[in-house]
């Protein structure tokens, strides 16, 4: 990985986001010949996957029937390096700035200038932390018991294990650590989960075999434990009337979904709806010209929220751009399979 050595540049393509879909934007940027600085708030490269959920299980990417969040993280980095991508880690942009020759440019927290003929804006859902329940003491036990994204599973090996929530990631961990802690019990204010059908289906079953307890209609009421050591002991839940059961834990995962912010991107005057950006479908770009949205932050009719289809966005991105930057030269543009960069 090739890190920023200097303070000021000039490129082809600034992406804002090092997450999955900003990580395949440099390879399909590449693929056409043009050159990508890439900035991300986070300290490392892979956006949520990274920081949230790095041994989750993906399902969605076309080929690979399961891969690891990490793992996919590590095939998007070294898919891209050939075409020789700098990144701006730990600093995030505050201002963005639209030149006499309609290129841009972009400053950071950490006094980085890049000037870009293009800007994608690959921020998932924006600057993002975990919605945290309104429980006493609960400070006290985060990140010694209290959870909200799980780095290395094989820490909850033989333990009691309460997850709260209804979707996927809930759902997905459940799952995943059914095999390896000494139990699970997810506990969800509703009795019908919000999940992928296939995981709710692998959930029942495995609760039709008494191997995860589903606790529902409940939701968390209070902790039990020691707060000088940071380990909870006890989760208390109740139901609709009131009525409470002490679930014995060893460790509490949350999963209530993000707190997310568009940040200073809100201010770009862009065209936004419910903190995402409007594209056209056709190209990625939004409603300032030379300015692109790919992945969960981009909107328009329809639209899936899945990897794959931001994948496909960074693609229309791409040669979108290569027209933008050279609108003379044709594009002469091969199947990857023709053109791949081993």
């Amino acid at each position: 990985m090739k890190l920023q050595t200097e303070t000021q540049y000039i490129t082809d393509v600034a992406i804002i986001g090092a997450g999955p879909v900003g990580l395949f934007t440099i390879f399909e940027c590449g693929m056409v010949g043009l050159k990508c600085h890439i900035i991300d708030s986070l300290e490392d490269i892979g956006g949520q996957c990274t920081a949230l959920y790095p041994e989750k299980p993906i399902y969605d990417i076309p080929g690979l029937p399961a891969v690891q969040a990490a793992d996919l993280i590590a095939n998007l980095e070294k898919q891209a390096a050939p075409y020789e991508p700098i990144y701006h880690l730990g600093q995030s942009v505050v201002g963005l700035e639209k030149q006499n020759n309609d290129t841009y440019t972009l400053t950071t927290s950490k006094g980085t200038s890049i000037n870009a003929k293009a800007v994608i804006i690959a921020a998932g859902a924006g600057a993002f932390g975990p919605n945290r329940p309104p429980l006493e003491g609960l400070e006290h036990f985060e990140g010694t018991s209290i959870f909200y994204a799980i780095r290395n599973k094989q820490q909850f090996a033989e333990k009691d294990i309460v997850i709260a929530g209804g979707g996927d990631s809930a759902l997905d961990w459940a799952i995943a650590l059914e095999p390896i802690a000494r139990s699970v019990t997810i506990v969800h204010r509703r009795a019908k989960f919000r999940g992928a059908p296939d995981s709710v289906t692998k959930l029942h079953e495995l609760a039709e075999a008494q191997k995860i307890k589903l606790q529902t209609p409940y939701q968390l009421s209070a902790l039990e434990g020691e707060q000088d050591t940071g380990q909870i002991k006890n989760v208390i839940v109740s139901d609709l009337d009131g009525n409470q059961e002490t679930l014995k834990a060893d460790a509490l995962l949350c999963f209530f979904g993000l707190a997310t912010s568009l940040g200073v991107i809100a201010n770009w005057g862009l065209d936004i709806e419910k903190k995402e950006l409007k594209i056209d479908q056709q190209t990625s770009q939004t409603s300032v010209e030379g300015i692109y949205a790919v992945g969960d932050i981009a909107t328009y009719p329809k639209k899936l929220r899945l990897i794959l289809t931001g994948f496909a966005e960074a693609a229309h991105a791409a040669h979108s751009i290569y027209d933008r930057v050279y609108p003379d030269t044709p594009l002469h543009f091969e199947y990857s399979t023709t053109k791949g960069v081993g």
